[in-house]
């Protein structure tokens, strides 16, 4: 039997390459109607526009139709018809490709290249939790999310900043968020030395307020950059303080002692440098003129600031039901106390003080929470549903979630931090349909053990996708809710 992991993006290529130059035209199915009869489809508007009226080449049909190759599924069928080339997999050699071997499922399809780092600053985690808005609950949420994505990618991750505040370390212990905490500030000698040389001459210094060293101009940086960039036009200096420059030192010392060197790998043996370092500012809306600001600041002040910088952009939150004034915690009580109520209801009693309960109580909320931050709900339903849509696509999808493309042009960056929450649901709605239908643990006839022996390894490939992609979330495992 042939070995290797299967893949999605592997079979659409060779499907693409076997009908020649020109651009893609497959693309996979996903609803239940349309995989009763077929896997992939190249729609007949687009071999019209490849074939001269839409007539595919006897040789191209046969290359389709014996389709081979590393990663590439195996092929039962490929049919011509009004819809144009519909082609079926040979499902039962699927199956046992993908449940021999389920846990080369659960991890990304291209791990990241050795010595990748990438440093996540998210400055809305210097407030206090009292003061978070939920736009600035979405920034965090998705940077949490995303150090898990480039964890599991194989990408070594910093955080910043270390959360000095206990309230804030509480809380977010309470979200099932993974951040560092310190007590400890940078120094920020050097920088103050380098601001006071950069300061506007106009002005008496001594009239400033306490904490306040003066303006620093940034009109020609971003001149320089280049305003497509994406850079504020209305940006021309930047009032540094105190504050500032503790936030710039600590981004600093972060890039600088970076504390896996022995597992890079360093061309020239030693510490590694800021320019091989990716720099991604996760800020909601309100947060990012005051970022831009940062960044440019940070570049006048420090010869050695990472020439890569990104700024992940959270846009507004809204949420249905729900006061658009509520702070972070105050959100998380809300919909703590829609749990413990539709408990109450389904069970005819509160169970919110039940120690049995409360910490399942306490994951279903914050699960709640992440999915409404990161995700929109798609609906689906079948067995070869839950192989097709969720197991075999799922090492692309962690790979899919961990791509920055920091080396594209302008000054942000998009994250598909959305994935992952739309596959469980999917999976989870598909699974949920399926296990209505199906009785995996059935009668236990002597005919049908092979058949439950399949759905239960099916069941386990199921179950390694689900509890990988909650981990990406930060929530526990099944057994633990």
């Amino acid at each position: 039997m042939a070995t290797g992991r299967l893949g999605i993006e592997e079979t659409l290529g060779a499907l693409n390459a076997a009908l020649g130059p020109g651009g893609p035209v497959w693309f996979k199915e996903t609803r239940a109607r349309h995989l009763r009869a077929r896997d992939f489809l190249a729609p007949q508007r687009a071999l019209q526009a490849r074939f001269r009226d839409g007539e595919v080449p006897e040789c191209v049909f046969h290359a389709v139709a014996g389709l081979q190759g590393p990663g590439v599924a195996p092929v039962l069928r490929c049919a011509r018809t009004s819809a144009g080339l519909e082609l079926q997999l040979q499902r039962s050699a699927v199956f046992e490709r993908v449940l021999g071997a389920v846990a080369d499922y659960a991890a990304p399809a291209a791990p990241a290249a050795p010595g990748s780092r990438v440093l996540l600053h998210c400055p809305a985690l210097r407030a206090a939790p009292s003061a978070l808005r939920l736009s600035q609950l979405r920034a965090v949420l998705v940077a949490d999310h995303l150090a898990r994505a480039l964890h599991a990618h194989g990408v070594s991750v910093r955080l910043v900043p270390a959360v000095r505040d206990r309230h804030m370390s509480t809380f977010l212990q309470q979200l099932r968020v993974d951040w560092p905490v310190a007590s400890e500030r940078a120094a920020t000698e050097a920088l103050r030395s380098r601001t006071l040389a950069e300061l506007n001459p106009a002005g008496d210094r001594e009239a400033l307020p306490p904490g306040v060293l003066g303006n620093v101009y940034l009109k020609e940086l971003v001149e320089e950059r280049g305003r497509t960039a994406g850079y504020d036009p209305n940006l021309e200096n930047c009032l540094v303080t105190e504050d500032l420059l503790s936030v710039l030192a600590e981004l600093q010392a972060a890039v600088l002692h970076w504390p896996e060197v022995g597992s890079l790998d360093l061309a020239a043996g030693g510490a590694p440098d800021a320019d091989g370092c990716v720099v991604v500012h996760v800020v909601s809306c309100e947060e990012e003129f005051q970022q831009q600001k940062l960044d440019l600041l940070w570049r006048k002040l420090d010869d050695q600031a990472p020439l890569s910088q990104k700024h992940l952009v959270c846009g507004p939150v809204k949420v249905a039901g729900v006061p658009g004034t509520l702070t972070a915690p105050e959100y998380y009580k809300y919909r703590h106390a829609q749990v413990c109520n539709a408990s109450a209801l389904k069970h005819s009693r509160d169970l919110a003080q039940d120690p049995a309960w409360t910490e399942t109580f306490r994951v279903l909320s914050v699960a709640t929470i992440k999915f409404e931050m990161l995700s929109t709900a798609p609906q689906s339903q079948g067995e070869w549903l839950l192989l097709f849509n969720s197991v075999l696509p799922f090492p692309d999808l962690l790979s899919q979630t961990a791509a920055l493309d920091h080396r594209a042009p302008g000054l942000h960056v998009t994250a598909r931090t959305e994935t992952v929450c739309k596959l469980l649901v999917q999976l989870s709605m598909d699974f949920s349909s399926y296990y209505n239908r199906v009785h995996i643990l059935g009668e236990p006839r002597p005919h049908l053990f092979g058949q439950m022996f399949a759905r239960l390894q099916l069941l386990r490939a199921v179950c390694e996708v689900l509890h990988t992609g909650l981990a990406m979330l930060g929530l526990p495992p099944l057994s633990h809710i």
